[in-house]
């Protein structure tokens, strides 16, 4: 997973990226909360591990942000000293999923983490079929079919259109789309993802009358939008 964390201690920060690296999610850690805030203006990250007590924007306050400002929020786990009832009360309520409460445990956490992946992101069964509306995926072919048309897709656009209705109203930033189907660096151009959402959206005919879009979002990416 992409895993933002919010902790102004730069040696517990630098604990948290070995271990989250070691257990193979990528971490990008922030100091500030208007740091973080403005990183998630422009990228995706599917969970979000946070502070309370930090400078300029405090965790909590980071929390209700989430809920206010993203269509589709990632899970969030608040990591902090504060061990009062009324602060888990309060991070609870705010919209934080979990609580964990320092010192650091490194197995706790990494189980913590894993608990809350397979509960917001479970893992599809090998070889099943996946349906979103009249759109029919296969997983062990790596087909489409729509209305019982076949749609012949390659391996990279077929991962895309699923990586598109798995997160249906979710927006993705180009970057995470990017890291999701050709790794961490890719020596790609931007228009090299512009192609393959262009013959996805045709190939799969994502249109309205389909009851969807595929809608690009302003210095972000992309979003799937189901027409109601």
């Amino acid at each position: 997973m992409r895993i933002g964390v919010l902790e102004d201690d730069v040696e517990l920060a630098g604990e948290l990226d070995g271990l989250l690296t070691g257990a193979e999610h990528r971490c990008f850690p922030f100091h500030s909360g208007q740091k973080l805030i403005n990183f998630l203006r422009h990228e995706t990250v599917d969970l979000l591990l946070i502070d309370w007590n930090v400078p300029d924007v405090s965790g909590i306050a980071v929390v209700r942000w989430v809920q206010e400002n993203l269509e589709v929020r990632p899970p969030i786990l608040m990591l902090t000293s504060r061990t009062e009832e009324e602060d888990i009360v309060a991070a609870l309520t705010a919209g934080a999923d979990d609580y964990v409460v320092k010192p650091l445990q490194p197995n706790v956490l990494l189980a913590r983490i894993e608990s809350i992946r397979r509960r917001a992101y479970p893992e599809p069964r090998m070889g099943t079929v996946e349906r979103y509306g009249e759109y029919i995926f296969d997983l062990r072919l790596e087909n489409v079919r729509l209305r019982g048309l076949e749609i012949v897709l390659t391996a990279k656009e077929f991962a895309l259109a699923l990586m598109l209705f798995r997160n249906l109203h979710r927006a993705l930033s180009r970057s995470y789309i990017f890291e999701a189907l050709w790794g961490r660096n890719p020596d790609l151009q931007t228009r090299t993802l512009d192609s393959h959402i262009s013959k996805v959206r045709t190939k799969l005919n994502l249109r309205p009358e389909n009851g969807l879009k595929l809608v690009p979002v302003y210095a972000y990416g992309y979003r799937l939008e189901a027409i109601t």
